[in-house]
């Protein structure tokens, strides 16, 4: 079996896997190798659709014109700016 070793384990970090280690009876080895087998084993579906799900979560855009109308009214409704006027 390999081993890994894990350093600069922030301390709150490392006491909340001691508490939970101790919920399941576990040292804290072994709990932190059954969440590294949970997580590895869940279906990876849910981190495939990341996007569709954030837009799900917080709506998307609608509007009735194509990406050209848009376009052209944001550039239209841009100003000069006379910021640098002065130098040229």
């Amino acid at each position: 079996m390999a081993t890994l070793q894990v350093r600069s384990i922030d301390d709150k970090l490392y006491k909340a896997l001691g508490q939970q280690a101790a919920m399941e009876n576990r040292s804290i080895s072994q709990e932190v190798i059954a969440i590294l087998k949970a997580y590895l084993s869940s279906p990876k579906q849910q981190y495939k659709n990341a996007t569709t799900n954030f837009l799900n979560m917080c709506g998307t855009w609608n509007d009735e014109r194509n990406a050209e109308e848009i376009i052209r009214e944001i550039r239209n409704a841009r100003n000069e700016n006379d910021r640098y006027t002065d130098i040229f």
